[in-house]
C-alpha cells in the first residue's frame, strides 16, 4: 500500500493528518478493545499498520481471552484467543533463552535434606514458572499485548508480551468485564477533539500556524521519502523529524504573546549595550539567556529565547548586528 503524504488529496476526510496523531493519548497506549472491534477497525490510508477505532488512531492493543486453538512452530506459537465477542490469531514468538534447553530440571524439595533458603533452587523455580507461563493449552486464559497486523486479509496480533493468567475464581475476568464498558464510555467512544490552542492563539493566528506547520511537515516527509527511497513507513520512523516542528510551533504560539518576556529582553539590551563591552556588537544570545534566567525565569530555554528575539526583530524593536548579537532600538 502506497503512503499518502499528510494533507494530500487521498487522505480520508475522517482521518486527521498523521502528524497530529500523537496528540491523541490513545495512539501511544495499548488499547483494551473488544476483539470484534479489532477485527472491524479500518486501516489508515495514510500509514499502513495504523488503524482507526472511530476517529482514534492506534496500532497497539491489549487483549484478554481464552485459547481456543493452538499451533506451534520452531520459533513461535499461534494462539486463537476468544474474548466472547470474537476470535483473533495471536502470533507469540518463543523466547530465545528457552531454545535448545529441553525440559527444565526439577529442583530439590526444600523440606528434604537441604533446609532453609537455597538461592539456586529458588532461581530454578522462577525460571520454570516463567517458562510455563509462555506455554498454553486450549482452555487457558491468555493476556496479550502487541501490534495489530493484517496478514493475508486476516487481522492478527503480533505479541510483544504474552503470558498465561491464573484465574481460578474468575476474579481477573470479572474485573476485565467491568472495566471494559467504562473505558469505551469514557475514552474510546468519545471523539477526539483536536485542541485548537495547540495550533495557535487566536482563530486567525491558529489557522495560519496550522497551515505553516502542515506545509513544513509535508516538505519534511517528502524529503524523507526521497532520501530513504521507501514506499512505506511507520509513525516512529519519522517521529524524530516531526517532533521538533511541533515543539517549535508551540514555542512560537506561547512566546509571541509573552509581553513580560519581551520587556525583559529589551530592558537587558538597553542596559547592557551602554557598557563598553557590548556597545559595538551588542549582546550575545547566550549573555541574554543568562540574564533572563537570573531576572525572569530559571527555566528559560534558548529555543524560546530565539523565537522571542526573532519576533522582536520582526517588529523592529531590536536588530541583530551579527548572527548571534542583538541591540535594542
Amino acid at each position: 500500500m502506497a503512503v499518502n503524504v499528510p494533507g494530500g488529496a487521498d487522505v480520508d476526510a475522517e482521518e486527521p493528518p498523521s502528524m497530529l496523531w500523537g496528540l491523541d493519548p490513545v495512539f501511544s497506549a495499548y488499547c483494551r478493545l473488544y476483539i470484534t472491534d479489532i477485527l472491524q477497525m479500518r486501516e489508515s490510508r495514510q500509514v499502513p499498520g495504523v488503524y482507526f477505532y472511530k476517529n482514534h488512531p492506534l496500532f497497539q492493543v491489549d487483549v484478554l481471552g481464552t485459547v481456543v486453538y493452538k499451533r506451534e512452530r520452531d520459533d513461535f506459537y499461534c494462539y486463537g484467543v476468544d474474548d466472547s465477542t470474537g476470535v483473533i490469531n495471536c502470533l507469540c514468538w518463543k523466547d530465545e533463552k528457552w531454545k535448545d534447553q529441553g525440559e527444565p530440571t526439577k529442583c530439590r524439595n526444600p523440606s528434604g535434606s537441604s533446609r532453609g533458603f537455597n538461592i539456586e533452587d529458588e532461581l530454578k523455580r522462577l525460571k520454570e514458572a516463567e517458562r510455563e507461563s509462555t506455554k498454553l493449552e486450549i482452555g487457558d486464559l491468555l493476556r496479550v499485548r502487541g501490534t495489530v497486523k493484517t496478514s493475508r486479509d486476516a487481522r492478527e496480533i503480533k505479541a510483544t508480551c504474552f503470558y498465561k493468567v491464573s484465574d481460578p475464581v474468575m476474579a481477573v475476568q470479572i474485573s476485565h468485564m467491568l472495566e471494559m464498558p467504562q473505558l469505551y464510555r469514557k475514552c474510546y467512544d468519545e471523539p477526539f477533539q483536536m485542541p485548537s490552542d495547540d495550533l495557535g492563539g487566536t482563530e486567525a493566528g491558529g489557522s495560519s500556524s496550522f497551515h505553516y506547520l502542515l506545509s513544513r511537515s509535508i516538505l519534511t516527509l517528502k524529503e524523507f521519502l526521497s532520501e530513504k527511497e521507501v514506499a512505506k513507513f511507520r509513525p516512529y520512523d519519522v517521529e524524530f523529524l516531526l517532533h521538533p516542528l511541533i515543539q517549535s510551533s508551540s514555542a512560537e504560539q506561547v512566546t509571541e504573546q509573552d509581553k513580560d518576556l519581551h520587556t525583559a529582553i529589551k530592558d537587558i539590551l538597553r542596559e547592557d549595550t551602554k557598557r563598553e563591552k557590548y556597545a559595538e556588537k551588542g549582546c550575545h544570545v547566550l549573555h541574554i539567556l543568562s540574564s533572563l534566567r537570573q531576572r525572569y525565569s530559571q527555566n528559560m530555554s534558548r529555543e524560546v529565547l530565539e523565537v522571542a528575539l526573532t519576533f522582536l526583530e520582526c517588529k523592529s524593536d531590536i536588530i541583530s548586528t551579527t548572527e548571534a548579537h542583538y541591540i535594542a532600538l
